[in-house]
């Protein structure tokens, strides 16, 4: 029997389908939650959904919100009214890239632990809530960006920490955003030590002329705006030099994203 009228149809079988898939996922996480009971993030304390902090670690987690400075991204201590204004390191040192934005303080909290968790405890399922948190503080750079860079590693490091933690939170920040990722448009040509330790001279010192865009990356970022990912921003000299390697190979303006920064030291 044929049915007239459009009330009493059915439903087209692509709507069929995706309700059939939201009860799947439905019964999917259910089935997870139930095995793996959702955990707080840092603590391991129970919460009422995987990827969160529980309030006790969320309200020791160091959010930079407004105001802060305009280049660097450094929170103000109090709000005197007047956007785009700059720190006095901003005026004194200006960084090579044009504006940096993180989601918090590195020293504050459990963001220090979540960050060693990724980036040395192979804690790759970290880098979606980080990632997510990223796309939202960075909302304003993504706007304007064309496409995102992660800071790539030097060879002999990838293959002895078997990942690159920033490629991994620029693939949640690109699909977060619907950016795209060029994973190769920046290489480190250069190993450098471990910057943990070093002096901010030292720092510059160390990572100068380390990267570089290799000739078929050109034409993906000549005269398009890069958006630059990394887990930390410390004193700025990876980030410095990385964004200074890509204005050379043709990136129109360099703007950096990171979950945290150091506020405190240098």
């Amino acid at each position: 029997m044929i049915c007239d009228d459009p009330a009493l149809a059915p439903p087209p079988l692509p709507a069929v389908w995706s309700k059939t898939l939201r009860r799947g996922r439905a019964l999917a996480d259910a089935v997870l939650d139930l095995v793996f009971p959702p955990a707080c993030l840092a603590c391991r304390k129970a919460v009422t959904a995987h990827g969160a902090l529980c309030p006790s670690c969320w309200r020791r987690v160091g959010f930079i919100e407004k105001p802060y400075c305009e280049r660097l991204g450094t929170p103000f201590p109090y709000d005197l009214g007047v956007p785009g204004l700059l720190s006095p390191e901003a005026m004194a040192n200006p960084p090579v890239y044009h504006r940096a934005r993180a989601v918090a303080r590195f020293e504050d909290g459990p963001v220090r632990d979540l960050v060693h968790r990724l980036k040395y405890g192979d804690r790759l399922e970290l880098a979606k809530p980080l990632g997510l948190w990223m796309a939202r503080a960075g909302a304003e750079l993504l706007a304007g960006a064309d496409l995102l860079v992660p800071v790539p590693l030097h060879r002999r490091r990838l293959i002895w920490r078997r990942f690159n933690q920033a490629n991994a939170l620029a693939e949640i920040v690109g699909r977060a955003s619907g950016k795209t990722v060029e994973p190769f448009a920046l290489a480190r040509i250069k190993p450098t030590l471990p910057q943990v330790g070093l002096s901010r001279a030292q720092r510059a010192d160390n990572v100068q002329g380390a990267f570089a865009v290799p000739g078929s990356a050109q034409g993906a970022i000549a005269g398009r705006n890069v958006l630059l990912i990394d887990d930390v921003l410390t004193s700025g000299a990876t980030l410095n030099a990385a964004a200074r390697a890509l204005l050379r190979g043709g990136a129109a303006r360099v703007d950096v994203l990171v979950f945290a920064r150091v506020v405190t030291s240098g």
